[in-house]
C-alpha cells in the first residue's frame, strides 16, 4: 500500500517539477466570442472567430428586436439614432444559453454605430462582472475604424484587461489564427 501511496504521488508531483498546484491556475483559460449583429455581418465574422479561437459562442440579441426602420441611420428618430445619442441608453437583451461570467477570455464583437459600439454593448458588459476579465473587441464597419470604439470601451470598463481591438470587415482564416494566438500570449 505505501508503495503505491508514494508512486500516485511521484506521478502527479511529476507534472509540476514538484510544486503544488492551485486549482485555480490549472484551469484553462475559457473563451467565448460574444456578438451583436444587426444585419448579419459581425455574426458571420463571429462565427468564423469562435471556430479559429476554439471558442463558445453567444449572440447578444436584443429583447426587442431592431426593424429596418429602426436602424435607418438617416433618420434622427430611428431607434438606433435616438439610442447612439443618448449614452446612458442601455436596450434590453434577451436572456443568452452563455453566462459570460463563466469565461476567462471574452471577445466581444459588433458593428460600429456612430464610431462606437451601439449601447447595447454596454448592456451586454454590465450584465456580469467583468473586473479582472480579458476583453477583447472586435468589429464590422462600412467606414469607420474601431479605435473610438475601444477608448470608449477603455474607458467605460476600467476593471477589465482590454487588448487591442481589430476591425475584421474580411479576413482570412489565417490572419484571424495569427490574431487569436497573438492574443493567447499576452
Amino acid at each position: 500500500m505505501a508503495i503505491v501511496a508514494i508512486s500516485l504521488i511521484a506521478c502527479t508531483s511529476g507534472s509540476n517539477n514538484g510544486k503544488q498546484q492551485n486549482p485555480a491556475t490549472m484551469k484553462q483559460n475559457k473563451t467565448l466570442v460574444a456578438y451583436f449583429s444587426a444585419s448579419g455581418v459581425t455574426r458571420g465574422v463571429a462565427e468564423q472567430l469562435a471556430r479559429v479561437a476554439g471558442a463558445d459562442l453567444l449572440e447578444i440579441t436584443p429583447a426587442q428586436p431592431y426593424t429596418e426602420a429602426d436602424l435607418n441611420w438617416r433618420d434622427s428618430l430611428s431607434r438606433s439614432s435616438v439610442e447612439m445619442k443618448d449614452k446612458t441608453s442601455r436596450p434590453a437583451i434577451a436572456p443568452g444559453d452563455k453566462n459570460p461570467a463563466d469565461y476567462d477570455v471574452i471577445y466581444v464583437g459588433f458593428p460600429i454605430w456612430w464610431y462606437t459600439a451601439p449601447t447595447i454593448v454596454n448592456t451586454f458588459l454590465e450584465s456580469f462582472d467583468h473586473n479582472g476579465k480579458t476583453l477583447i473587441p472586435f468589429a464590422t464597419s462600412g467606414g469607420s475604424s474601431i479605435d473610438q470604439a475601444c477608448r470608449d470601451l477603455k474607458a467605460a470598463y476600467p476593471g477589465a484587461r482590454w487588448l487591442p481591438g481589430r476591425l475584421l470587415n474580411s479576413t482570412s482564416t489565417d490572419s484571424l489564427k495569427r490574431w487569436v494566438d497573438d492574443n493567447r500570449t499576452k
